[in-house]
């Protein structure tokens, strides 16, 4: 692409320019990572920095979550632009000198940097007002790991009217630095929690006759769940079923009565979905009572599937190669099987969720710490470009280029 064509509007260079302003943001949220749907500091934080600015702010009962609202001159459609808040819980070892100062959480999903971005691209789209073809909604959102934010500012009432086209983007270091990716359809699975508790009878370890062991038939469990995943469900639209802890016993010499399970399930259709923990139910509860023992199975239903418009993915290419030249971005081949709670907003309006590599100075893309590691560090410099990303997208949303 002829490097005089890029980016008309000049969104890079203003990216650049709020940049250092974004670190400071950033680095502020990261020091002080807060858990869940109530975001007292991280709320703060936010307002400080739209404060001043023409926007109508909404706020809810269920959540600390922020809607900002930003009107154009021209009444014509409105578009939403996503920013996740929350931290995990995990503690920090990145040494970094603005790690978390709280034991037991940290912004190890570069939810930090989203906020970051999306503060910055509120302020330069405020700055060209103007030139906006309709309204933009800012939604900085507490809870996506897990605790359904998306879902309660929905029901609250905070995104209304529901937006004509909706934007996300989330940063990864697994990915080449600054650049733009996405696919159409299935971009994210769904992720539901299993909880299955195998009772068997209580005994003394030297007569498991007496017995009902409780352990060998979980770990029977276990494997079933494995075979079952690869062998009732198609590898073309396929699950993912992990149990990640195991729980059972007192000591060493005595058969307890009861083993535990926990575990999630992410399918990437609502087919399998169904199929899937209708499957986990029967194969727990078969085995347990081919060994005279019962299972019971507790399914927490967690976000569905995240679905991309595939009108909006040819947007976002088309902005993404105008901005940065034609490597600025990559089509997905393939789904991932992380789950985003974007996917309730999806439901209600079309849009599309993309990635924007950050991978750090110096480091291979392939093998550095991934999100949700305690070790996760990102480049913070592509930030100036999910600024200038999340500002063309408002931009050609609000517009024609988007055919709805």
């Amino acid at each position: 692409m002829d490097a005089r064509t890029l980016d008309p509007d000049g969104w890079t260079a203003v990216g650049e320019a709020l940049l250092p302003g974004a670190i400071e943001l950033r680095r502020a949220i990261h020091a002080e990572p807060e858990l869940g749907l109530d975001l007292p500091k991280t709320t703060a934080k936010v307002k400080a920095a739209l404060a001043g600015l023409p926007l109508e702010i909404r706020e809810g009962p269920s959540t600390s979550g922020v809607v900002a609202i930003l009107k154009g001159p021209a009444n014509g459609r409105t578009v939403l632009l996503r920013g996740d808040m929350d931290a995990l819980p995990l503690t920090e070892d990145t040494g970094l000198p603005f790690s978390s100062e709280h034991d037991g959480a940290m912004h190890a999903c570069g939810h930090d940097t989203h906020v970051a971005m999306l503060a910055g691209a509120a302020r330069a789209l405020c700055e060209r007002r103007d030139r906006l073809t309709g309204s933009v909604m800012f939604m900085f959102q507490p809870g996506e790991e897990g605790w359904h934010g998306a879902r309660f500012m929905l029901e609250d009432g905070l995104i209304d009217p529901i937006p004509d086209a909706a934007f996300a983007l989330h940063i990864s270091p697994n990915m080449p630095r600054g650049v733009i990716a996405a696919k159409a359809g299935a971009m994210l699975a769904s992720s539901d929690k299993l909880r299955i508790k195998v009772i068997g009878k209580g005994g003394h370890a030297s007569m498991p006759q007496d017995a009902i062991d409780p352990v060998p038939i979980a770990a029977e469990i276990v494997m079933a769940l494995q075979v079952f995943a690869t062998r009732r469900i198609a590898v073309a639209d396929p699950a993912v079923i992990t149990i990640a802890r195991i729980e059972a016993g007192t000591t060493d010499n005595i058969i307890p009565e009861v083993a535990r399970l926990w575990g999630t399930c992410r399918t990437l259709s609502e087919r399998t979905r169904a199929i899937a923990l209708e499957g986990i139910e029967k194969v727990a509860r078969h085995i347990a009572e081919a060994h005279g023992a019962t299972a019971e199975v507790n399914i927490d239903r967690g976000f569905p599937v995240t679905v991309n418009d595939g009108r909006v993915v040819d947007v976002i290419e088309s902005v993404a190669t105008r901005l940065f030249g034609d490597d600025g971005f990559h089509r997905m081949a393939h789904s991932l099987m992380g789950a985003e709670d974007f996917s309730y907003v999806l439901q209600k309006a079309p849009g599309a969720m993309a990635m924007l590599g950050a991978s750090p100075e110096g480091g291979d893309y392939r093998t550095c710490c991934p999100l949700h590691s305690n070790r996760m560090v990102l480049d913070e410099t592509v930030m100036s470009r999910g600024i200038a990303m999340h500002c063309a997208m408002a931009e050609a949303m609000l517009s024609g280029e988007l055919e709805l």
